[in-house]
């Protein structure tokens, strides 16, 4: 096979190449005039309605359901409980890996937290199933709900987060402890969160003997299809799941859930299409959520003010009947030169719903202590923050030792700080004002997040009328993949983007693995430029070996994929067009297959994350103890970018949500019956425009040829982990009032001032 450079080779934009120019959404217009059609919108014919009644206590069991006064009500076709629940052919609290979590299908009476799912009423329209959920009327054997993080004994669990050790160490901590000339120890706490992307969960589902048809949100297809099939004992083929367009998804849409299997449930228990949405208040337990933490960090410093010593300690929680467990020490061992770190975690277990994946799982709860804490050592010698984080730069992965595959953070403390204006900061805090009187405050923080790579797989096909299209189970949960991935495909295939056809979201298309971990656009990525050069291959290979074809012996010399055709590389002027290349050879298309998986030498030799810096600064009311963020710049380095338009939203996202950690989201549990007092989008506080009036993301340029082919690192998690603790550190230098019970509210600052923040 003659050598192949496709037009996306080169690592900067080159004419004619699709990969880093800024294009829009492919899919905005259809998203902004109602044409994208999400999982709710589908209405097959002959549908019924399913609704979910939910536990109104946190432990116990149902002792009694109104089931007969349910059926009664005009509408209702079927009421479905544990008593009368169809048999399935897994038990849904097996697990059988890392990432099979246990469900609540309606298995038992008994109740394991607030909203778990305890009934179902399926109907002719959703008012009746509604009204005939209300008429259920549980009563409850109820049993003392253990919430907090002091509720239960803790332990030492055997692994966090996707399967991370729960201790690490290296170097003598005690020992750098001891020998400092500065050290202090923190404690900070952060609440639980939960998702609350726009599209709540949903599906429709629609039986044929047993084949499966369902409209889901997924973050993971291939991996929604196989849990599915196990619990119903069919085979992943008999099974067609479409999520074409996601409203959101943060890792909750990562791994099916209860309420979606139950809507399939339903509609096989019925022999009818059924559709399942969870209300918003149902959001808040059976689709995971981001636990609370308590962590204390301890850290010593030389005379020189270069860290020595660094022990992170966390303590989290999990439900009482599954494990996840925030890993969020981890962060610790991947920013800052230290001869000694130590990272722990130990757990409480609670009547909640399981914790899971959240966008950031561990980065976002770790760094807003360690950046605080960084903060404050910073302090303690007297040293700009700034130049501080400088001072104890790491060259290395500080717990590894291994080179960084690529670490452009000195250029993005240096972008960011010159955009911010961070050389005018006073050293004290509580030195600016504004015109209104009002506290100014300057915060930094740094940004990481791990570059991440799963396996992936895609399909490229080349038609004989010089077009294309490039097939992979892609998700797009407003991220810009199906824009991204299809600048990618057409560079893959030499072609302008208005000559693809690019498809994606559904399960009947190559497996693209999952969209979480900030991997998505590597993962697909690299499978659809390994299936582009695979048709571009044998396109060459039909050229270069037809003595008819002006490509013809150019095997040695290679070809060059662009617009359409193929170029001799040592001679341009000879050149051939696809559509040629299969007239002549007889062929509607010819097709190539690419995949994508990590390099595992490459993994095993470099420690690879994407980096940034973020300057916050907040204005505070003196009196009243009001804090708003009025600016916010990022500097981000993570590799090629493919889209920069895509790349600065999803980074201006996450720095939003570092806000929103810093400042205002939080579930607040009521401690005796263990049910969520804010279950809803008014009391549950996130930002809204007024809350973010300026916010800048700058892009780094950074080339790692270690991370994959194409060089990219993802960028979606990365935005939360150094906003939240600029942002917490602006505070303090704006009052001169350090807050450690996260989100900062006008109360807890108020209360610091007396000791109690």
């Amino acid at each position: 096979m003659p050598d192949i450079t496709l037009s996306q080779t080169p690592a900067h934009v080159r004419h004619g190449s699709s990969i880093g120019q800024p294009l829009t959404r492919r899919d905005g217009v259809l998203k902004v005039t109602g044409g994208a059609r999400y999982a709710a919108d589908q209405h097959p014919p002959g549908m019924l309605y399913a609704v979910l009644a939910v536990s109104s206590i946190a432990r116990g069991r149902v002792a009694f359901l109104d089931v007969a006064a349910a059926k009664a009500y005009p509408g209702v076709v079927e009421v479905i409980t544990p008593a009368n629940r169809p048999a399935l052919a897994q038990d849904p609290d097996e697990r059988s890996d890392l990432f099979t979590f246990r469900l609540d299908l309606l298995q038992s009476d008994r109740v394991r937290y607030a909203n778990q799912p305890i009934a179902m009423v399926i109907a002719e329209t959703l008012e009746a199933a509604t009204q005939g959920a209300a008429l259920l009327v549980p009563r409850y054997e109820i049993e003392p709900a253990q919430i907090g993080l002091d509720a239960t004994a803790s332990f030492v669990p055997p692994a966090v987060g996707p399967g991370f050790p729960a201790e690490v160490h290296r170097g003598d901590i005690e020992a750098g402890l001891t020998s400092a000339s500065k050290k202090i120890a923190v404690s900070y706490e952060t609440p639980a969160q939960y998702h609350n992307p726009m599209e709540p969960h949903a599906i429709v589902a629609v039986w044929d003997g047993d084949m499966l048809s369902i409209d889901t949100p997924s973050q993971g297809l291939a991996l929604a299809q196989g849990r599915l099939a196990s619990l119903f004992g069919i085979s992943p083929d008999n099974i067609h799941i479409r999520s074409p367009f996601l409203g959101g998804g943060f890792g909750c849409k990562g791994f099916i859930t209860g309420p979606q299997v139950l809507g399939a449930i339903a509609a096989r228990a019925v022999g009818k299409p059924v559709k399942l949405v969870l209300s918003r208040e149902q959001m808040f337990g059976p689709v995971g959520h981001r636990a609370p933490t308590q962590q204390t960090l301890r850290l010593g410093t030389n005379q020189d003010g270069k860290l020595i010593a660094l022990d992170h300690r966390t303590k989290t929680m999990s439900s009482t009947f599954d494990d996840f467990f925030e890993p969020a020490s981890g962060i610790s061992h991947a920013l800052y030169a230290s001869a000694a770190i130590a990272t722990s975690h130990e757990a409480v277990r609670n009547d909640v719903g399981t914790p899971m994946f959240m966008r950031a799982p561990g980065e976002a709860t770790g760094s807003i202590a360690l950046e605080s804490a960084i903060d404050e050592m910073a302090q303690a010698c007297g040293v700009d923050p700034l130049a501080f984080r400088l001072k104890n730069y790491a060259e290395v992965e500080p717990i590894s030792g291994k080179p960084f595959s690529s670490k452009a953070l000195r250029e993005c403390y240096r972008q960011g700080a010159e955009r911010f204006g961070w050389e005018g900061r006073p050293l004290a805090p509580r030195q600016m004002r504004d015109r209104d009187g009002l506290l100014v405050g300057w915060g930094v923080g740094t940004a990481v997040f791990p570059a991440l790579m799963f396996a992936g797989h895609a399909k490229a096909v080349v038609r004989r009328d010089g077009s294309g299209v490039m097939e992979t189970g892609a998700h797009d949960m407003g991220q810009g993949a199906g824009t991204a991935l299809a600048q990618i495909a057409a560079d893959a295939l030499g072609l302008d983007l208005d000559r693809l056809e690019f498809r994606s979201g559904s399960s009947d298309l190559p497996d693209a693995g999952i969209a979480g971990g900030s991997s998505h656009t590597a993962t697909a990525g690299m499978a659809i430029h390994n299936a582009g050069a695979d048709v571009i291959g044998r396109l060459a290979e039909l050229a270069t070996n037809d003595h008819r074809s002006p490509l013809f012996g150019a095997g040695n010399a290679g070809v060059i994929a662009r617009g359409g055709r193929l170029f001799r590389r040592d001679d341009e002027s000879r050149s051939e067009s696809y559509a040629d290349i299969l007239g002549r050879a007889g062929l509607a298309q010819i097709e190539g297959h690419g995949t994508s998986a990590a390099d595992g030498v490459a993994q095993s030799s470099y420690a690879m994350y994407a980096h940034g810096a973020v300057f916050a600064e907040v204005r505070v009311d003196p009196d009243l103890g009001q804090i708003r963020a009025t600016r916010v710049i990022g500097a981000f380095a993570a590799g090629r970018i493919i889209n920069p338009r895509m790349v600065r939203s999803q980074l201006c996202g996450g720095m939003i949500w570092g806000i929103s950690f810093a400042l205002h989201e939080q579930a607040m549990m009521d401690p005796r019956s263990g049910r969520p007092m804010n279950a809803n989008l008014a009391e549950y506080h996130i930002p809204v425009n007024a809350d973010v009036p300026s916010l800048e993301a700058i892009l780094v340029e950074e080339h790692d040829p270690h991370v994959n082919a194409l060089g990219i690192k993802g960028v979606g998690e990365i935005g939360i982990t150094g906003t939240a603790g600029a942002v917490a550190n602006a505070v303090w230098h704006a009052t001169g009032l350090r807050v450690r019970h996260f989100p900062i509210t006008l109360d807890r600052l108020i209360g610091s001032q007396t000791g109690s923040g």
